[in-house]
């Protein structure tokens, strides 16, 4: 089985089979590859729907370039907590970044602060972290934690030397369900406005009157099902050794 980087030939078998609607199995059988291999490739680069061979390649090129600064790093400096393989963690950060773009934020920049922050043990960073981790400018971490911020994503806090830190939460998911919530709720308000509006009964009154029965439902279900995961699912980290 051949190992190494995906070459661009690979590349462009994966983007025509990607279009024949193969699975990533079948892909990978005809390139001699892991499964995994297929899958970490399309992933990291925009997801089954808006894979690009050519671009791809590019991105790949580009990734390989910005790490070579850091193989000449001391094996100290690059070092990560608890053993973790830095690769292994940059790969899994790309693929996670995909996964949350796909999800709702389109905004690559917001979903990357949004993933480091996730998988920062603190739960918490600085915009001076946030600047030195992504390699971005203060500006886009400030449009960022703005955006969210307003989905109730992140919250802000000051830590004892008065710095402001961005902190992700234990009730992170629970927050951003409660204003799902209401934001469903909204819908369902103005959808039954529109029924007295249009006129109880007509077409357009009926289907509107679908919509807020559908979307009440499912406000209340998932308001009642984020209450029960919180308190049943909910887990703590263990503590270590070492006291981390």
């Amino acid at each position: 089985m051949p190992g190494g980087r995906l070459t661009q030939q690979e590349r462009q078998q994966i983007g025509l089979g990607l279009a024949d609607g193969l699975a990533y199995a079948e892909i990978a059988r005809r390139l001699d590859r892991p499964t995994s291999t297929v899958t970490r490739e399309v992933m990291r680069n925009g997801g089954p729907t808006a894979y690009r061979a050519d671009l791809a390649h590019r991105a790949t090129e580009r990734r390989a370039h910005r790490r070579k600064p850091a193989s000449s790093r001391g094996a100290e400096e690059a070092a990560l907590p608890h053993g973790r393989d830095p690769e292994a963690v940059a790969e899994y950060e790309e693929r996670f970044t995909t996964v949350m773009m796909q999800s709702g934020l389109s905004n690559k920049m917001m979903a990357r602060v949004m993933v480091c922050l996730l998988t920062t043990d603190s739960g918490s960073m600085t915009a001076a972290e946030l600047v030195q981790r992504l390699q971005v400018s203060p500006a886009s971490i400030s449009k960022s934690i703005a955006f969210l911020e307003s989905q109730a994503l992140v919250r802000r806090e000051r830590d004892e030397r008065r710095r402001e830190r961005y902190v992700i939460d234990e009730n992170l998911w629970y927050h951003s369900m409660e204003a799902s919530v209401r934001a469903l709720t909204e819908q369902v308000e103005i959808s039954r406005q529109g029924v007295g509006i249009l006129g109880p009964g007509t077409p357009a009154a009926v289907r509107l009157e679908n919509v807020a029965r559908f979307l009440d439902f499912v406000a209340e279900s998932l308001a009642r099902a984020a209450e029960q995961a919180r308190d049943v699912l909910h887990t703590k980290a263990e503590s270590t050794s070492d006291g981390a």
